[in-house]
């Protein structure tokens, strides 16, 4: 089979290219080892964060600001809910990551945020604790998003726009020349004209030659019974990130009206995408069950369920986008547990570098091309 764009993994970022090199009409096909909306990598979860005021960098928040018209027109074509917004909550001492950041990108970008104190905190949103040198930085351009309904919309949409998409196969190679790209997989080869790889935490294995550092990393989540549900309620309780020395927590208002979900922000340990043990025991949970004791005494601090993910992290927590040692092979990958809410901007750009070799927006800074062969970023 011969086609304009083959692309490689159909969850997050796959779906999302999938649907935006579809919708301009190209001829496209996808691949991919699970159904869409899968539980086997990272794209899952009930829930992901989206927020604007970024404490990875000011450069993301065109990106977030990008994905959000995408996020509602996703909505529009599938007639799925996907995206609440709740606002969202920084919390930490003033000059922590977290909230130094997220200030940073607000100052930055002239977003709307608020700064406050413990005590207007705890009257505003008095299901957090906050420590008396704590403060939370509010912002409105936060909410929840739902993965797999979103990558099951994403990928329906491409189908339904003309879109192949052949699952139940692993890919095992993909080959450039001249003439184009060779893709192999479930004993069968596919020829196209471009290769977009949103192959995940598989994407070092599968293209060994790019020599990407990446680090594949389990993640626990967790849901915790609300006893007063209403009170976490996404109109009563923005998601939220709390910076702690040696510790970041996130957590999401109620979706199902019983739990809510907290987690902990890269405490997790390296794992091969293969052998990913998925049975959480009480020491996966304890982290974010003594948070919730401590610090959201409104939810019992004992998980009513679990559930475990990969994130794919680059030495410099930054994603990696672009080509790929050739020029008709693309990587939109390695997004280091914080890619979800760009999801569709994502896909739009690999669309526009697969069929036009280019984009507007700017993405130069997550060039795989940025590691030396030592496995650290290059000096800029």
């Amino acid at each position: 089979m011969t086609t304009d764009v083959i692309v490689v993994g159909a969850g997050t970022m796959g779906s999302m290219a999938l649907w935006r090199a579809a919708r301009r009409g190209a001829a496209v096909v996808g691949l991919d080892q699970f159904p869409p909306g899968h539980d086997r990598g990272s794209g899952h979860g009930e829930s992901r964060v989206t927020r604007t005021a970024y404490y990875e960098g000011p450069e993301y928040v065109p990106l977030v600001q990008a994905a959000l018209p995408l996020w509602r027109e996703l909505e529009v074509e599938a007639g799925a809910e996907l995206l609440t917004m709740t606002g969202g909550l920084m919390i930490g001492r003033p000059d922590s990551e977290v909230v130094a950041g997220a200030q940073r990108s607000a100052r930055v970008h002239g977003l709307l945020c608020e700064l406050l104190g413990p005590a207007e905190a705890a009257a505003r949103f008095p299901q957090h604790v906050l420590a008396a040198d704590e403060v939370a930085l509010w912002e409105e351009g936060a909410g929840v998003l739902r993965p797999e309904r979103a990558i099951r919309a994403a990928a329906d949409r491409a189908v339904a726009l003309g879109a192949d998409l052949v699952t139940g196969v692993r890919v095992t190679t993909v080959e450039s020349d001249a003439g184009g790209v060779r893709v192999r997989a479930g004993g069968a080869e596919y020829r196209g004209r471009h290769a977009i790889v949103c192959a995940g935490p598989w994407l070092g294995r599968l293209l060994p030659g790019l020599g990407l550092p990446l680090e594949v990393e389990r993640q626990v989540m967790t849901w915790f019974p609300a006893r007063d549900p209403a009170a976490f309620a996404p109109d009563r309780f923005p998601i939220f990130m709390h910076d702690r020395p040696g510790e970041a927590a996130y957590g999401l208002p109620t979706l199902d009206g019983a739990t809510v979900k907290v987690g902990i922000h890269h405490g997790g340990r390296s794992v091969d995408p293969d052998a990913l043990d998925r049975a959480v025991t009480e020491a996966d949970t304890a982290p974010a069950a003594s948070f919730v004791a401590e610090l959201l005494p409104g939810l019992t601090p004992i998980p009513s369920r679990s559930a475990v993910c990969m994130y794919t992290n680059t030495p410099d927590g930054h994603f990696v986008i672009g080509r790929a040692g050739a020029p008709n092979v693309t990587v939109v990958s390695a997004c280091s547990g914080h890619g979800f809410k760009f999801a569709p901007i994502l896909g739009e750009i690999a669309a526009d570098l697969a069929l036009d070799g280019r984009t507007p927006h700017d993405v130069a800074g997550f060039s795989p091309g940025r590691f030396s062969r030592s496995g650290r970023a290059l000096p800029d």
